[in-house]
């Protein structure tokens, strides 16, 4: 059942069964590469969080009910959520809630509602957005609260943490890998490419007529810079120098395939959506992308696909992806035995047996060992995507919330060399603009 709302977008949103706006992918499944959004700047956030104030309850709030703001706005994940909810309030004995606003707007929503001091007592944020929100002191220690990380591997502590406080849990990760169209290489008698220059040369073989050998996403969102990271990680790169040379070298080599014609002129403006569509369609002999694309690839039932790391620059060199996904949180509202019943249930969501559950539900990969092991059993076509995650990173852990500024930069990088100007040049513009925070 859903129902249209025709305020601003900021006050659109979902709860229980009514969906108001527009409906979107959840974050957790669609990792880095929300469509077309923007990570907010540190500075603005901060801005607005001096006047605003965090802590401190401005409301009388019903003791029996707990509320959840997030990105679940496909009826899919929010009718997921809701289900998970409802088991873990079971069997807490309290009522858990949800709203649901689009991935773009779970930053203001809570801005706004921290202003009014009426902040939800959990919130569930983009992992690259949570340092933004730590660094405004605005979230509660999940280990003070007795959540443990035992069976979380560290790479996804670190995902969910900022300065070593670990603020956020996730429930399921994901990342990037090489999907292929299976038919196409075995028609053209091609293997899967693991290395740059053995993806080079299958993509430029693949191209043909209205087919590329590959899609990728380069538009000037978060989306793009998500895809770049595994070119410039595998390759020794790194986000605190965007003008080096190996970071230079990965975004050289995205212009070579834009130059082969084995890439189309149109990725700087492609959503990792645009990508998938174009692969769905016979468009793409292979592409980047990610396991939230699964359920709407099997759709295709005469699409045979499959799915492998990303190509790394030598080999033997180790594919590193970026770990997508969104973290639970508990909101520092001042009120500490509701954030103590907060963490029980953020607990419970991101306990071994909901994260399974989701993961199954969502193609994702739990974040827990235990439930990981099941999992790979369980649908053994995307064990290559449980190893690339094992290697991955949280775009986050050497910046924290100084990450924006380089996505940012980035993103404008992107546009400027595939579009004719060299790498070099863009990437030194873009390690001003990252350094000056503009």
């Amino acid at each position: 059942m859903s129902k249209r709302f025709n305020g601003t977008p900021e006050d659109r949103f979902t709860t229980g069964v009514w969906t108001f706006g527009r409906p979107g992918r959840d974050p957790a499944a669609a990792g880095g590469g929300r469509s077309r959004r923007a990570l907010a700047p540190l500075t603005a956030v901060l801005a607005l969080v001096a006047g605003a104030g965090l802590t401190g309850c401005g409301q009388q709030r019903d003791p029996g009910v707990y509320t959840v703001l997030n990105s679940s706005t496909d009826e899919s994940y929010h009718r997921w959520d809701a289900q998970a909810m409802a088991r873990c309030g079971k069997q807490l004995g309290v009522t858990i809630e949800q709203q649901s606003v689009p991935a773009a707007q779970v930053m203001t929503k809570a801005l706004r509602m921290a202003s009014s001091k009426s902040l939800p007592d959990i919130v569930q944020f983009d992992a690259s957005e949570m340092p933004t929100f730590a660094e405004a002191g605005g979230l509660t220690d999940l280990r003070a609260l007795g959540l443990g990380t035992s069976h979380v591997p560290q790479g996804i502590v670190n995902f969910g943490s900022y300065k070593g406080t670990y603020y956020g849990a996730a429930r399921s990760v994901n990342t990037l890998a090489l999907f292929y169209n299976k038919d196409v290489l075995a028609e053209a008698g091609l293997k899967v490419p693991t290395t740059w220059a053995e993806l080079r040369a299958t993509a430029a073989k693949l191209t043909h007529g209205k087919r590329y050998g590959v899609a990728l996403s380069a538009g000037g969102a978060e989306d793009g810079v998500f895809q770049f990271t595994p070119f410039m990680w595998s390759n020794g790169g790194d986000e605190t120098r965007l003008d080096g040379p190996r970071v230079v070298e990965a975004l050289d080599f995205w212009k070579s395939l834009l130059k082969d014609g084995s890439l189309s002129k149109s990725t700087v403006s492609w959503t990792q959506a645009d990508v998938n569509d174009q692969f769905m369609a016979g468009n793409a002999a292979m592409m980047i992308n990610g396991p939230w694309q699964v359920e709407t690839l099997n759709t295709k039932k005469s699409l045979h696909w499959g799915i492998a790391r990303i190509p790394v620059p030598r080999a033997g060199d180790k594919s590193v992806g970026p770990l997508g996904g969104a973290v639970l949180t508990v909101p520092n509202t001042g009120d500490r035995a509701r954030e103590k019943e907060a963490g029980r249930i953020v607990a419970c969501l991101a306990g071994e047996k909901e994260q399974l559950t989701y993961a199954l539900n969502s193609w994702m990969v739990p974040a827990d060992e235990r439930a990981a092991a099941v999992w790979r059993e369980r649908v053994p076509e995307l064990d290559a995507l449980a190893g690339q995650v094992a290697a991955a990173r949280s775009r986050t852990a050497e910046l924290g919330a100084g990450w924006s500024s380089v996505s940012l930069a980035l993103q404008s990088a992107f546009q400027s060399a595939l579009t004719g100007e060299s790498s070099k040049t863009a990437l030194t513009r873009a390690q001003q603009r990252a350094t000056s925070g503009n």
